[in-house]
């Protein structure tokens, strides 16, 4: 399989101008190696500031790219530099992409005494790696135990040991990682990915073996958590793991009277012993499908109270969600209908209707029902999906009139879709409303292109867009702006707010206004220079001397060099015992 055409607009798209700069750099620097593309899964490594490069995954199937993730520790806004600079490398040179077997391919290649001698090997190299096979085996020999009912269900009795065993496994090594001085809390994404093994099961339709593994994660948890509580680890986010996962897991399965006493006794000392809330779980268990008034629901019997006989708790919502996703799944689509549009799952019920086909039926809903952005655009995907691209249009517009916090996304999935069906008009105020929340000079250029003849005047209102917006990560795309269109001052007057942290984006600043405002870069720059310096940390002077040359040029280049010569000289005087600061003034770019 060969990787989708990735273009160059689709990187910028997903990552911040500060992440593209960078990682551009990096790709122009030769950082990316060892690109192998392995069935639908591209690897690289990508050097970087620590000793061992980072790795970088991408995932794509036939529509695109699925997945993109990196072992770097960013977490802001968009791809990282070492994702962007891998995306290049495939938009830029995709025949320096090495093309590997998958590892289906390769294990086809062994024979039986091969792939165990294999296996062996790779036990040795990692040790640990015997309690995951361990586990896999478990699950594929046990036998089989099949009931006969109304829809034959296969039922595995699964062996809950291993489970036990890595839960236990995973809060040993969190209370070693803390004793380490390990400021990160590392046990939530271990523990949750083995939550997910039992929703892997439930989605299966495989209830009971769900409950059975959810039952050794949760005891194992509740009997070992004060050596972790110790250390503050934190169990919010994995209690609404476990109460999603054993909703689910009851909700799939056909459990017996006898089989729900047992696991509401569980659940309730539980619940007690770790002092957590289970009551969502306690009720998926007492209702099951059975409910009166569900049943009433389901049967398209709608009333104001939707599926609830009494008061509507704080988890109603996340319980309906839940029973969807099961109806869903049982391709019981009609009861999905009723039991959203009972309990208020305007976005699920609208998607569906969408996705049955029934566009027309959707958009009329939507013009009563639609609440918000996400829904608009949620249902606006899936319209485009079903080949009704100017409904889908027409849905995405009226979102960006609704409220909601996916202004940015909706506003530039409505413009492109708009361009490609040629009307740049609506494009043009799509992308225009995104940048209302999220100014970028990528975007500003695109609305120079689709304003035309007509750009000076959306040019005046997108200035007064920037300069009133306000919030981290706006810095850069109104320097950006402002530079391009020769507004010094503008940008002068965000550079002077900055702090030093934002050096680069100040240096250019700087670089521009040389020869417009000398006098402001040479005041910036001593200040930000001397305030390093006076401070006597050496290991910082490089960028004190980095600060002085931008000083240094503006006095050149207003014709001052004289006062420049007696400033140098001055701090010379005055920190003469800074030996390594006194090399570096020696430098001849600083004479």
């Amino acid at each position: 399989m060969s990787i989708p055409q990735i273009s160059e607009f689709t990187i910028r798209r997903h990552a911040n101008a500060k992440s593209f700069q960078r990682g551009e750099a990096y790709y122009e620097a030769g950082a990316v190696n060892t690109v192998t593309l392995r069935g639908d899964l591209l690897q690289a490594d990508v050097v970087g500031s620590e000793a061992k490069p980072y790795h970088v995954n991408l995932s794509f199937d036939r529509s695109g790219l699925t997945s993109a993730n990196c072992t770097c520790a960013y977490n802001f806004d968009g791809w990282c530099k070492h994702i962007v600079a891998t995306m290049l490398v495939c938009a830029r040179n995709p025949e320096n992409i090495e093309k590997r077997p998958t590892l289906e391919e390769l294990l086809n290649s062994l024979d039986y005494l091969q792939t165990q001698k294999l296996l062996q090997d790779l036990v040795k190299e990692d040790p640990p790696l015997i309690e995951v096979i361990d586990r896999h085996v478990s699950w594929m020999t046990n036998p089989t135990d099949r009931q006969t009912t109304t829809k034959p269900l296969l039922y595995i009795t699964i062996d809950p040991a291993p489970f036990r065993r890595q839960v236990r496994q995973i809060l040993k090594d969190t209370v070693r990682y803390f004793e380490e001085g390990c400021e990160e809390d590392p046990i939530g994404e271990e523990l949750l990915s083995v939550v997910q093994t039992a929703v892997d099961f439930s989605e299966r339709g495989e209830g009971k073996n769900a409950i059975a593994i959810l039952e050794a994660i949760t005891s194992t948890c509740v009997e070992n958590w004060d050596d972790v509580a110790e250390y503050g680890a934190e169990n919010d986010e994995l209690i609404e793991e476990l109460n999603n996962a054993w909703c689910e897991a009851i909700l799939s399965a056909e459990l017996t009277p006898e089989e729900k006493v047992d696991i509401q006794i569980n659940l309730e000392a539980w619940q007690d012993e770790w002092n957590v809330d289970f009551g969502m779980i306690m009720e998926a268990l007492r209702q099951g499908w059975d409910y009166p008034p569900l049943v009433q629901v389901l049967q398209g019997n709608i009333t104001e109270r939707g599926a609830w006989e009494e008061d509507v708790p704080d988890y109603a919502d996340d319980l309906a969600l839940i029973r969807l996703k099961i109806l869903e799944r049982q391709e019981r689509y009609q009861e999905y209908l009723y039991l959203a549009e009972a309990e208020g799952q305007t976005q699920q019920y609208l998607t569906m209707l969408g996705r049955l086909g029934r566009v027309e039926e959707a958009i009329d809903a939507a013009q009563t029902q639609m609440n918000s952005m996400e829904e608009a655009f949620a249902l606006a995907k899936t319209l485009s999906v079903q080949g009704a691209l100017q409904q889908a249009l027409s849905i995405a517009q009226s979102g960006l009139n609704l409220p909601g916090k996916c202004r940015y996304e909706l506003g530039i999935w409505t413009s492109d879709l708009a361009i490609e069906l040629g009307d740049s008009e609506a494009a043009l105020l799509a992308i225009k409303a995104a940048f209302q929340v999220k100014p970028s000079f990528f975007d500003y250029q695109k609305m120079a292109e689709l304003a035309g003849e007509n750009w000076e005047s959306v040019k005046t209102d997108l200035l007064r867009i920037i300069r009133t917006v306000s919030g981290g990560g706006t810095e850069s795309a109104k320097v950006d702006i402002f530079l391009h269109e020769g507004l010094i001052d503008d940008a002068i007057a965000i550079a002077s707010e900055l702090s030093s942290y934002n050096s680069e984006l100040i240096h250019r600043v700087m670089d521009a206004a040389i020869p417009h405002n000398p006098s402001w870069v040479i005041a910036n720059a001593r200040c930000r220079a001397e305030k390093i310096i006076d401070a006597g940390k050496a290991e910082y002077y490089y960028y004190a001397v980095e600060w002085l040359k931008k000083a240094r040029n503006a006095y050149l280049e207003s014709g001052n060099k004289a006062d420049w010569l007696s400033y140098r000289q001055n701090l010379m005087q005055t920190h003469a015992r800074k030996r390594k600061l006194m090399g570096m003034f020696q430098q001849r770019d600083m004479q």
